[in-house]
Formats: structure tokens, C-alpha cells, sequence
């Protein structure tokens, strides 16, 4: 078997430097179950970062329909196949509202790509607002809508930012408003560029700008400033969609809003490459009389079984429950934390969504960014996995598979405790 070394040179000659690995020492995985990964000495990390394997890795029964399926057919969405069809019926039941439309791609990057499309070409505008450290994937125009990608890769002449509400700096009762009118300023900014607004796009999570959930119902008055100014909503659900914030199926629900377009992606899959968006029918009209479309495996036989698969599990095993109630205990744990150590500035999130702000000194907030990295790689030496996000990268982003169980929070929550201890005194 050849060494990590040797791994990372390898991957480094064949796929270039364009890529990044997690961690100061790299992991090799070998196997996943459940909520625990295992690499190629046969160690077991407790999993409470891959929202991917959103119902928990290798799960027997999204991995049998994936088989069943694969050893039937599986070909492109130009035929008719009931398959997709269940998958989408399945799928449109869970939203609010009169029934919409879904489009299937293959990644979430493809679908907020086609969701910008759609706002285009309804508005006939093609000013974009995200917030400030923004991600939303990785096609030339949504790259240039993910701030978070870094520096280098430039922001769009036609895409605006907004400050992110920051929910351990910002006084609750301002949040919303302040939201809404950092979005009239934007669009009024657009317009005096000669450019007319067609979207605001929103992870519901805020995940990349350090995840914030509450209070529940700020997105309200930006999403009513933005019809204001003509445009249309696109909730980005690829994080916080499919039950993951525990209170509902879908992120935006929360927020008491009905988004005009709703985008998902490879968690509806536990993995597999099946991603889309949900629209008004009045979005798709046009855009359906004027633009062909076609997605070769966007939403194919396969992927729609796994996809049912993945609704089954969720229902059947009362992953939504799970995510809120183990969430709310879990948060519960790392909130104590705070007595003990006086890094941990802020815990905030929803269901199975949480930040954990590392700071300097509570008075000031500053950022802790290198002590975030050191904790992460700590955990990661004690066979425990999680990131960190925000513009300073000091939030500890925690995102679990559905599946993570009270005994697995606990252990979470002991080795952060231990390794905060170490690092800290």
C-alpha cells in the first residue's frame, strides 16, 4: 500500500493544483457506515461534517435501489421513465404552497446555474445579490456569486453583495430590516450601473458566512425587497434543505417565505450525483417556450432511485425528528463548553446545522482563526471530523449525517472538550 506521501504526490501530479485536501495531515478513507468513516488502517472517524451522506454513508437501502436500478437501466431523461416521474411527485409533496415544477441536474453548482437562467430571463435582468462570503458553486457565472471562493476569482460586473447577518454581533430585533435594506442598496447600486435585478440568492443557513439561523424569519424582508425591485428569490437548499435544520423540511420554511425558485442538490442522493431546482410554473413558462433544455443524466433512472430511497429513509426512520431533537441536545452539550473555555465566544444553528465560534476575547469578538485550525486538527488526530466557515474561518462548522444518535454527540462534544483543554491552558 503506498504511503500517504506517496498518495499526495500522486494526486497532486494526475489532477494539478487546482485541488485542496482537508487537514495539516491528510486522511485516506477507505469506507464509510453510518455516521463513522474508516481509512486504510482500519481507524474509525466519527463523521459530524458530511452533509453529503445526508441519511448516513453506505446505507443499505439507498445502495440496494441504487443497484436494483443500475442493473435494469439507466439512460438519459429524453425518454419517458416512471422512475423520475415518482421521484418528483415525491419531492414537489414536500413544499409549501400550489404545486410547482422540478428540473433535475446532475450537481448543485448546474442547478443554481439554471435557477440564475430562469431569473433572467423572467425578469430580464441580470443583477445577482449574494451575501459577502457567499458559496454557490463552481460554473462561470455562480462562480462569480461565490465570494467564498476567494479573491482570485473575481466577482461578476453584474453581481452585488450584501453584509451577512452576523447573529452574535447584531442586535435580533434589527437583523431583518437591516437584510432588506442592504438589498434595496444593492439593486438601487445595480440600477445606477445601467443593470436591472433579477435574483437574490440565499443559502437559508448562511452557511458559508458562519452559519446563522435565528431568529427564524429574518429572510422575510429581503425577500419582499427584492420583488420590490422586480427580481426573485432563489433559495439555495443544497446544506440546509431535507430535513436538515429539524423544524422542516426545507430551510426556507422557517423563514415563513415561499421562494421562487428552490435549489438542491447531492444530499438528495445520500451522495449520488442528483441535483435540481423547484419553480413557480409562471418562471417556467417563458423560459420553457423560449429556451431548450435538456440535463443528459440530470434526474436519471438511477438517480431517481436513489432519490426515493432517500425520502423513504428520512420518513421512515423520522430523520427530521431526529435532526431536532438530537440537534437541540447537542447544542445543548457544546452551550456548556462555554462555562469551561473562554474561546468558545457563540453557539448558534438549527436541527444538525451548527456553528461554534472560536474568538479571540468575548468582549471584543475578535476572530480566533488560527486557534479554529489548530482545534480542527486536533479533533481530526483524535478521529474526529469537522470543518470550519466564515469570512475569518473561525466558526466550527458541524453538519452531521442525519443518522448522528445522542451517543455520537457525545463523543463529539468530550473530544472537542478535551482538545480545547490541551490547546487552550
Amino acid at each position: 500500500m503506498p504511503t500517504l506521501t506517496q498518495m499526495i504526490e500522486r494526486r497532486r501530479r494526475l489532477l494539478g493544483p487546482a485541488y485542496r485536501l482537508f487537514y495539516d495531515e491528510p486522511v485516506h478513507f477507505v469506507r464509510g457506515d453510518g455516521v463513522w468513516l474508516y481509512d486504510a488502517d482500519g481507524k474509525r472517524y466519527l463523521d459530524a461534517y458530511n452533509n453529503v451522506a445526508s441519511v448516513g454513508h453506505s446505507h443499505p437501502r439507498v445502495v440496494e435501489a441504487i443497484s436494483r436500478q443500475a442493473a435494469t437501466l439507466n439512460t438519459h431523461t429524453r425518454y419517458l421513465h416512471e422512475t423520475v416521474l415518482d421521484y418528483t411527485e415525491r419531492v414537489l409533496a414536500t413544499f409549501p404552497g400550489e404545486p410547482g415544477h422540478a428540473m433535475w441536474t446532475c450537481t448543485g453548482s448546474e442547478a443554481n446555474d439554471l435557477a440564475y437562467r430562469i431569473a433572467c430571463n423572467y425578469t430580464g435582468g441580470t443583477g445577482l445579490i449574494v451575501t459577502n462570503f457567499a458559496y454557490h458553486g463552481v460554473t462561470m457565472a455562480i462562480s462569480q456569486a461565490s465570494p467564498s471562493l476567494g479573491q482570485y476569482v473575481r466577482r461578476g460586473p453584474h453581481v452585488r453583495t450584501v453584509r451577512a447577518p452576523d447573529t452574535y454581533r447584531d442586535a435580533p430585533g434589527n437583523i431583518g430590516a437591516a437584510l432588506a435594506a442592504a438589498v434595496r442598496d444593492a439593486a438601487a447600486d445595480m440600477r445606477a450601473a445601467g443593470i436591472r435585478p433579477a435574483a437574490l440568492l440565499v443559502d437559508t443557513v448562511l452557511s458559508s458566512d458562519g452559519v446563522h439561523t435565528h431568529p427564524a424569519g429574518f429572510l422575510k424582508p429581503a425577500v419582499a425587497a427584492i420583488r420590490e425591485e422586480g427580481g426573485i428569490f432563489i433559495a439555495d437548499e443544497v446544506q440546509a434543505g431535507l430535513g436538515r435544520t429539524g423544524d422542516a423540511m426545507w430551510g426556507f420554511m422557517r423563514h415563513g417565505v415561499l421562494p421562487d425558485i428552490v435549489s438542491t442538490s447531492k444530499p438528495m442522493g445520500n451522495g449520488h450525483p442528483l441535483a435540481g431546482i423547484v419553480a413557480k410554473p409562471e418562471l417556467l413558462e417563458r423560459f420553457g417556450r423560449e429556451s431548450r433544455y435538456f440535463n443528459t443524466f440530470g434526474g436519471n433512472p438511477v438517480s431517481a432511485a436513489a432519490g426515493l430511497a432517500v425520502l423513504d429513509v428520512v420518513r421512515d426512520e423520522q430523520l427530521v425528528d431526529n435532526a431536532q431533537w438530537v440537534g437541540a441536545y447537542l447544542r445543548s452539550k457544546l452551550l456548556a463548553l462555554k462555562d469551561r473555555h473562554a474561546v468558545v465566544g457563540d453557539v448558534r444553528g438549527a436541527g444538525f446545522f451548527i456553528g461554534v465560534e472560536l474568538v479571540l476575547d468575548r468582549a471584543g469578538k475578535s476572530p480566533a482563526t488560527r486557534e479554529a485550525s489548530r482545534v480542527v486538527n486536533a479533533l481530526r488526530e483524535r478521529q474526529v471530523l469537522c470543518s470550519t466557515t466564515g469570512e475569518h474561518a473561525n466558526t466550527l462548522k458541524i453538519r452531521p449525517p442525519l443518522v448522528f444518535g445522542p451517543e455520537h454527540a457525545d463523543l463529539l462534544v468530550s473530544t472537542l472538550d478535551d482538545v480545547l483543554h490541551t490547546l487552550m491552558t
